[in-house]
């Protein structure tokens, strides 16, 4: 049966997560679920005692925030799976039980080898990171702010790596070898194009709609910057983003079809449909248009905190923060943060596979085009620019709190990848650490905004959550402030994220015991 309404969807997602948290948290030492709330911010930077899979997570979010226009969301979360895939590879070799997920790597190793160990792990994360971030390639210039891969790697190891293909069979430079390559050549054909800069090639996706002439319900490529109603652009218009996202491969059950896991059914997800289940419902446009008028100085600094990450690591990389600080704090082992963060990545890369197959499926369109749509020559209250405020403009002149020349994302609103990133990461890193406790807390500092710089926040603001279930809810809530989602893409996209996380914290646990049905 198709059940069409929002609350169903929320409630029959709930009972799913519901039933799979009571049978995959693992016991950790939980955090404390009240008193003085820690600051992430501060356990969230590295640290020069960091293990080395911590070292080689925070060496791949430096290549994402060094070449954002070159990664995104999509291309960042998969690089996530990929990268922590070839570690968990490498380190299941020196583990007994293990499986590892290519059936054509490195054979066991003594269990006993820990440097052997540590030297197989840097070189497959070398190797995975050096594949998908090629240093002086043409989608990956050398850039004074960035060391590659090879730099790191002759810190950890004291020399320089040897070339892909070159190592000494039966060293631990070989086993990361063998063990990375396996995964790379498994990926480079999993459906994202990456050998041909993930161009779309296959999706035979078109937007319905142009830049100036709206076609309803659909989504709507953008000019940048965003011009006022009835000009012309005088610079250049978006293309969409990884049409064909929603092939690629994915590590957890997800139908390559409907792009969901099999908890969910078919028809529960989807745009914001009449009771008569006709498309569409415009209430959703009248709350976005609610969410977004006269925005409190908190709700500013929530938009900007949660839009691409801290530092531009994007909400795949986000999460990947939240978990390094959080196996900082808890003071984790090398082992346990292979299994995190290989159960987070790929997590985060079937949020991305999941989301963009949606998006795709339904092609609907994003606030800015339908408020401008359904309110023109309508006064609406609007934000009118960096530090001008609010105030009543026509229609089809609103804008979101947005940098001018950051305008709406290049692809269709439903879902919301946020929400879905946010959600999974939720799931996992609660499954990881057995509770959802979290506490922590971030200061935004007075002025600091880069949309309105020594205005907003008028004071500092102070971004606590004591569940991690309130970090993903905000991030998706985050989403609708800044004008870029309507509420069923945000509530959609938590239940969906929720699901995949999971999933895969399920399916990584059958690969950490050694149980996985080939």
């Amino acid at each position: 049966m198709k059940r069409k309404l929002t609350a169903t969807v929320l409630v029959a997602a709930s009972l799913v997560v519901a039933t799979l948290s009571a049978v995959t948290v693992t016991a950790r030492p939980a955090l404390a679920a009240t008193g003085p709330a820690w600051p992430i911010d501060t356990w969230g930077t590295p640290k020069d005692n960091d293990n080395v899979v911590l070292k080689w997570n925070e060496q791949l979010l430096s290549a994402i925030r060094a070449y954002p226009p070159k990664t995104g969301p999509t291309i960042s979360a998969r690089a996530l799976g990929v990268v922590h895939t070839a570690i968990y590879d490498a380190w299941a070799a020196y583990d007994p039980n293990a499986d590892p997920t290519r059936p054509d790597g490195p054979p066991k190793q003594d269990p006993n080898d820990t440097a052997g160990k540590k030297t197989a792990i840097n070189y497959a994360a070398y190797r995975a990171l050096n594949d998908l971030f090629p240093s002086g390639a043409g989608q990956f210039p050398a850039k004074d702010a960035y060391q590659p891969p090879a730099a790191l790697y002759t810190t950890l190891e004291g020399h320089a790596p040897p070339a892909p293909g070159t190592t000494v069979a039966g060293t631990p430079e070989w086993v990361g070898d063998q063990a990375a390559g396996a995964v790379l050549t498994f990926r480079h054909g999993d459906g994202s194009n990456q050998l041909a800069g993930y161009a779309d090639t296959t999706s035979g996706y078109t937007p319905k709609s142009d830049w100036n002439a709206v076609v309803q319900w659909h989504w709507q490529p953008l000019c940048i910057p965003l011009v006022t109603s009835g000009t012309s652009c005088p610079t250049s218009t978006q293309s969409p983003l990884h049409p064909h996202w929603g092939q690629v491969t994915p590590f957890g059950p997800i139908d390559p079809t409907t792009h969901l896991p099999p908890e969910i059914l078919p028809g529960v997800f989807h745009p914001p449909y009449l009771p008569n289940g006709q498309c569409c419902d415009p209430s959703d446009i009248d709350q976005a248009l609610r969410d977004t008028s006269s925005l409190t100085d908190a709700q500013k600094v929530k938009a900007e905190y949660w839009a691409d990450g801290p530092k531009s690591e994007f909400p795949p990389g986000h999460m990947a923060l939240f978990a390094q600080a959080l196996s900082r704090m808890h003071n984790d082992t090398l082992d346990q943060d292979v299994q995190l963060f290989f159960a987070l990545g790929n997590a985060m890369m079937d949020s991305s596979i999941a989301a963009w197959g949606i998006k795709y499926q339904y092609d609907f369109w994003r606030p800015v085009t339908a408020i401008r749509y359904r309110y023109k020559d309508k006064k609406v209250n609007s934000w009118l620019g960096p530090k001008l405020g609010y105030g009543n403009v026509l229609g089809q002149n609103w804008k979101p709190y947005q940098l001018p020349t950051v305008v709406t994302p290049a692809f269709p609103e439903y879902v919301s990848g946020h929400s879905t990133f946010s959600a999974a990461g939720r799931s996992v890193l609660l499954s990881f650490f057995g509770t959802d406790n979290f506490n922590a807390k971030v200061t935004i500092k007075a002025g600091s905004s880069q949309i309105e710089q020594g205005v907003t926040p008028g004071k500092d603001v102070v971004l606590s959550w004591n569940t991690l279930t309130a970090a993903g809810d905000e991030a998706g809530m985050s989403r609708r402030y800044g004008g870029i989602h309507f509420k069923t893409g945000d509530e959609h996209g938590r239940a969906l994220g929720k699901v995949i996380g999971f999933d895969d914290w399920d399916l990584a646990q059958k690969y950490f015991n050694g149980t996985v049905t080939p």
